[in-house]
């Protein structure tokens, strides 16, 4: 409440001066005030924010959704560290993690068909190019692959991995 009037005060002051080093030093002390009168948001995986909403919609309460929820969000919450980033993020707000993102090349085939794409429209995979499109994606998730059965990629010796942007 202290720093909303502060706010108050600075916005009448940068109205009232004429000065133009006043005036600038006056709208930088209002954002550094505004930062901190407003908590910045937590990341969270995909998976943490989707249990946040869910338990949200079903009308947990923060002591409830921390008490419950899938064998991922327990496992995550074994590093008690993730208990005050969920408390944050239930309160504050939150941005979800970007989930990395892999190109996935067969070793040995021919260059030009050598990366799994999956076809968008119809959800099956084939070996081509690497280049993006709009009817193939290139770039993977781990959980697309492992959803597609393709988890093993990760461990097959045979197979190159790239994380990509």
């Amino acid at each position: 409440m202290k720093v909303q009037r502060l706010i108050e005060k600075y916005k009448e002051l940068y109205e009232n001066v004429f000065d133009f080093r006043a005036k600038l030093a006056c709208q930088l002390i209002l954002q550094d005030l505004e930062q901190l009168d407003e908590p910045s948001k937590v990341k969270v995986p995909q998976f943490v924010a989707d249990w946040i909403e869910n338990s949200k919609q079903e009308k947990r309460n923060l002591r409830n959704a921390l008490n419950n929820g899938s064998e991922k969000m327990r496992l995550w919450l074994l590093d008690q560290e993730n208990y005050d980033l969920f408390a944050r993020a239930w309160l504050d707000g939150y941005e979800v993690e970007k989930e990395k993102r892999y190109l996935v090349k067969m070793k040995g085939i021919d260059t030009n068909f050598n990366f799994l794409n999956r076809y968008r429209n119809e959800n099956y995979w084939i070996f081509s190019s690497k280049d993006k499109n709009t009817l193939y994606q290139t770039h993977h998730t781990r959980k697309e692959l492992e959803e597609a059965d393709f988890g093993w990629v990760f461990d097959c010796p045979g197979i190159e991995i790239e994380e990509v942007e």
